[in-house]
């Protein structure tokens, strides 16, 4: 399993990096079919909004894409993974009950 941190008219930290990439392993515990997560950090315009999206791509399905903005980086990033959990934690009961019915 991958995780890509991409910054776009942004630099990546090695602390913003490993800050993001901590957080995107958690992913892993809401569903097994994780592929490739891909988290994009842009700052547009210059302004003190960050933009912050995650594309989990799983197996068997599209890719799960969740985006947040605001002005502290580090509680945009949790608002989008817990996001990111939300959709795969839906997803993983959606396989659960059509299984078994």
């Amino acid at each position: 399993m991958r995780i890509d941190v991409v910054g776009r008219q942004f630099e990546i930290t090695d602390a913003i990096r490993n800050y993001i990439e901590s957080k995107a392993e958690r992913l892993l515990r809401y569903f097994d079919g994780t592929q490739l997560i891909t988290s994009t950090v842009s700052k547009p315009d210059h302004n003190h909004i960050y933009r912050v999206e995650f594309v989990v791509d799983v197996e068997k399905h599209e890719a799960f894409v969740s985006h947040c903005e605001g002005d502290d980086l580090y509680a945009t990033v949790d608002r989008a993974i817990s996001k990111s959990q939300r959709q795969l934690t839906d997803f993983k009961e959606k396989l659960k009950t059509s299984k078994r019915s």
